[in-house]
């Protein structure tokens, strides 16, 4: 295959093209015309896409057809109007983004789920207390986890991304009057990156990244089972932290019964690894995050907005080779 199928085909590809622009008129929007205004606007762009995007419509099929067969629930299996709905929801979750842009969200409207008193250990890394590493899903609405940011306790997030509009977003996010998210841009685990990590984990500034997107010409992935299927997921966030010698937690934020819900959960006390088991430690804690996601996909189903074709054979060789 091609490196130019590559680039058509891969999530990141579509993301950087019209990600910034989106997030600027779409602020610019409900400053001007308010959500309720915007709803019905956004709504007919959504049956806009969904009628033209015949790719999207395909892989979310994909998507309700393996959730259902790895459940064994017929009533998950995809209908016409199961993947509309998939559609809408994402509509839903845009307006719901403004919400928090504009501060209209509070973390006091958030129902926190947190079994493992991950907050707490949060909360005390703002006193001497070294940070910790959140790994996040694009399952549900990973923009509502910036009342996890304040907590009304101004708790420094360092969210680490592979999108050449971090300096863009960045103003945005001040100009919504977001200080305690700071987005930064991650092209490669290099001697002077990682310093800068460790640093701010000491500062006790705490980090998170994505675990479901491999970025575009990175070849340190690993393949694993997810919904009964093989999905490349990337090694990055494990390398990192295994690297930092920090502990790990998984973020997901997922809207129930019209309320959302942000589920903390322990997931490694302390990454480190013997060196000649590097490979096969990675691939279990992958395993172990897939099996997690697969579980919230039970939680919220259509709130899955990967629109792109997530279950694709590996493009590179597996590696765990850290720059």
């Amino acid at each position: 295959m091609s490196e130019q199928l590559v680039q058509e085909r891969h999530w990141s590809a579509h993301k950087e093209r019209g990600s910034f622009v989106l997030m600027w008129l779409t602020a610019f929007s409900v400053r001007v015309f308010g959500r309720h205004l915007l709803a019905p606007v956004l709504y007919v762009i959504v049956l806009y896409f969904f009628a033209s995007a015949r790719s999207a419509r395909r892989n979310i099929r994909q998507y309700q057809t393996y959730l259902a067969q790895w459940r064994g629930d017929d009533s998950l299996r995809p209908t016409l109007k199961s993947v509309f709905g998939q559609f809408i929801a994402f509509a839903d979750n845009l307006l719901d983004r403004l919400d928090v842009w504009r501060g209209r969200l509070r973390f006091e409207q958030v129902q926190l789920v947190d079994p493992s008193g991950v907050r707490a250990r949060l909360l005390r890394s703002q006193h001497g207390g070294r940070g910790e590493m959140l790994v996040v899903t694009h399952l549900g609405n990973p923009d509502v986890c910036r009342a996890m940011a304040e907590l009304s306790e101004q708790v420094p997030l360092n969210v680490l991304v592979h999108n050449r509009h971090v300096a863009q977003f960045n103003r945005l996010l001040g100009e919504a009057g977001d200080r305690s998210m700071r987005l930064i841009q991650v092209t490669e685990l290099d001697t002077a990156m990682m310093m800068d990590l460790s640093q701010r984990l000491e500062r006790g500034e705490w980090l998170a990244i994505a675990g479901d997107r491999v970025p575009l010409g990175d070849g340190r992935r690993v393949s694993v089972d997810f919904l009964g299927h093989a999905a490349a997921f990337p090694q990055g966030p494990w390398l990192m932290a295994g690297l930092l010698r920090c502990p790990v937690n998984l973020l997901c934020c997922l809207k129930v019964d019209g309320r959302y819900r942000i589920y903390l959960d322990a997931f490694l006390d302390r990454a480190h690894w013997q060196r000649s088991q590097r490979e096969e430690t990675i691939r279990q804690w992958v395993q172990r995050y897939a099996d997690h996601l697969a579980q919230q996909c039970l939680i919220a189903p259509q709130q899955w907005f990967n629109f792109y074709a997530y279950w694709q054979p590996p493009m590179h060789k597996e590696t765990t080779d850290a720059h």
